[in-house]
């Protein structure tokens, strides 16, 4: 048995505060990526600060001309169910209302998501994709400089993800092969084609670098944005994860095929 110290401040600078003042500390949102490593002793932190009730990353989803914005203590299935989201972002709505099952759906945050960084996490495609800003307590992230490899992020030690913000583009769709047991992603693509016309392709679930931006498929689809534009286009499977679940060669089939299925269904989510 682990002992840990559980913390509930009700302010940005009381939490900043408390891991400041801790020698080993984790913030804790919606807790379904630090609560299995702590059931699984990957990880144990002798103080968990829960930052969900701390009104500066208030769950809210603002919605202006260019821009979704969404505090980070947000759950998904209030982003999957945004009538707001859903009249300029479907794709996103539908991203989130694929994630796990409906309990998972009900505690996970967007900000402990794109925080933790997890492989087969869903929202650092959309992030990555949609060209966001990940605001903090101390600055502004662009996704570019933001995801860093597995598990790992432009954050610093204590630093707080506050809200992120996303670019609303023409169109966009997303695709996501599951796991049939855990529903994590094994590849999935989240396809834009921004108001300026240039078009990102993220690919996440299948990258041994965690999620990633698939250049060659830009290519091809700023070219002609269709499904056939991608007909015969790979990916290297040494750039892929191979585990029990699916052989690096496997996911790179997938990675084309999801890609593919994302723009065919532009304007929505396809989920297999």
């Amino acid at each position: 048995m682990y002992a840990t110290t559980y913390h509930k401040p009700m302010s940005l600078s009381e939490a900043i505060e408390l891991f400041e003042g801790s020698e080993d500390a984790s913030y804790l949102s919606g807790g379904h990526t630090l609560i299995p490593t702590l059931k699984s002793r990957l990880a144990a932190p002798q103080h968990l600060i829960d930052v969900r009730n701390i009104p500066e990353l208030a769950s809210s989803i603002e919605v202006t001309a260019n821009k979704v914005i969404i505090g980070s203590a947000t759950r998904h299935h209030i982003v999957a169910s945004s009538k707001e989201i859903q009249a300029v972002v479907p794709a996103l709505s539908g991203l989130a209302g694929s994630i796990g099952d409906v309990q998972v759906r009900h505690m996970g945050t967007i900000g402990g998501s794109t925080a933790n960084n997890d492989p087969a996490a869903d929202y650092p495609s959309a992030v990555l994709s949609l060209d966001a800003t990940v605001h903090t307590d101390r600055r502004e992230i662009p996704a570019e400089e933001y995801f860093q490899g597995l598990y790992t992020t432009a954050l610093e030690p204590g630093e707080i993800l506050v809200r992120i913000e996303f670019n609303i583009p023409e169109i966009a769709g997303y695709a996501k092969f599951r796991n049939p047991a855990s529903r994590y992603s094994m590849a999935a693509a989240f396809v834009s084609k921004h108001r300026d016309g240039h078009i990102r392709v993220a690919i996440t679930g299948a990258g041994n670098e965690g999620v990633f931006r698939w250049t060659e498929a830009e290519e091809r689809l700023t070219e002609s944005l269709t499904a056939e534009a991608l007909e015969g286009l790979t990916i290297d499977p040494s750039r892929m994860m191979g585990d029990m679940h699916a052989p690096t060669d496997y996911r790179a089939h997938l990675v084309a095929v999801m890609t593919r299925r994302a723009v065919q269904n532009l304007g929505g989510t396809h989920i297999l």
